[in-house]
């Protein structure tokens, strides 16, 4: 019997769902929880990213967790995964839906187990990353994984929208802008003031330019791993999905010249594999996608840095 997560929508990856009050949580490795949030800022039709959890739960359905090309692995073999549903998020009120976002993602940092949060907008990754923040003795470096800085000081006056969350996460103390890597950056989408910030921060910058004429994908992950991973306790992991090339992007606005899904997957399964506390991906827009192929991707990159975890744990 499938097992729903609401309405018609199943269990990512046909995981069983779980509340974080429930004993249930014990037995899982992996809990996945949506964050169908989006804030103020939208461009034209780039809006309905509210819509990811939804979408990616429903394109799940058709995988399993068995990856050939990574030496035959079955991820279920390895891992259960619970599905928490979604955060309650409140239309229009942005303080009070980070609030929310903060207070159940701390609770799930609790359990100790491997978390995945779908979004939803960027603006989420702030408060996801600052109840980690609070539940570590030390502190956090981020791979930042995306077209774009994100760091824009606010979006006409609101300071939590998706154009700005590592604004506010250079100014946490308990997050280490050493250790901030952002990662894929490209495109004349970005301001140039964003690159500044970045520098100012004390933030690296690894551009999809400067990955692709590496030629060379792991030493790419083991340079950025580095950086995030000097001088903090955890290491958090933050995917957008428009560092992919929107040939590989559909439900994703429309920027050229990022990388392939080979790329990006490798990279997350190589930074996984070197250890990560958690992760997010973000801003995948269902209505934008006929055939929800970026929702599909979203199965296959979660199920490369889960391989990923389940070779560092061995």
């Amino acid at each position: 019997m499938t097992n729903y997560i609401y309405g018609n929508t199943p269990c990512f990856l046909g995981g069983s769902k779980v509340t974080l009050d429930s004993q249930e949580v014990d037995e899982k490795d992996v809990l996945i929880y949506g964050v169908p949030w989006e804030g103020a800022v939208t461009w034209g039709d780039y809006t309905g990213a509210e819509l990811g959890p939804k979408v990616i739960r429903l394109s799940s359905a058709r995988y399993s967790g068995y990856l050939p090309e990574l030496d035959d692995i079955d991820v279920f073999e390895h891992y259960n995964l619970g599905d928490l549903g979604d955060v309650d998020v409140v239309p229009a009120n942005v303080g009070e839906t980070m609030e929310r976002i903060e207070k159940f993602s701390s609770k799930v940092w609790k359990t100790g187990k491997f978390p995945v949060a779908f979004g939803g907008d960027h603006g989420i990754t702030y408060p996801i990353v600052k109840s980690l923040s609070e539940q570590i003795d030390g502190k956090v470096g981020i791979i930042h994984l995306d077209a774009h800085y994100d760091n824009m000081p606010d979006h006409e006056g609101d300071k939590y929208a998706r154009s700005t969350p590592f604004a506010r996460l250079y100014e946490a103390e308990e997050v280490r802008n050493e250790s901030i890597v952002h990662m894929g950056i490209h495109g004349p989408r970005n301001k140039p003031e964003s690159g500044r910030y970045a520098k100012e921060a004390g933030a690296t910058t690894i551009s999809s330019r400067e990955i692709r004429m590496a030629n060379d994908i792991q030493a790419m992950a083991d340079k950025a791993y580095q950086i995030a991973s000097e001088g903090t306790e955890a290491v958090y992991l933050s995917i957008c999905s428009d560092v992919l090339d929107f040939a590989f992007n559909p439900a994703g606005p429309v920027d050229g010249n990022g990388l392939t899904s080979f790329e990006l997957v490798e990279l997350v399964h190589a930074f996984a594999k070197k250890g990560v506390k958690g992760m997010d991906l973000v801003e995948i827009y269902p209505i934008q996608d006929p055939n929800d192929f970026s929702s599909h991707l979203a199965s296959t990159i979660i199920l490369y840095a889960l391989a990923g975890n389940i070779l560092k744990d061995q």
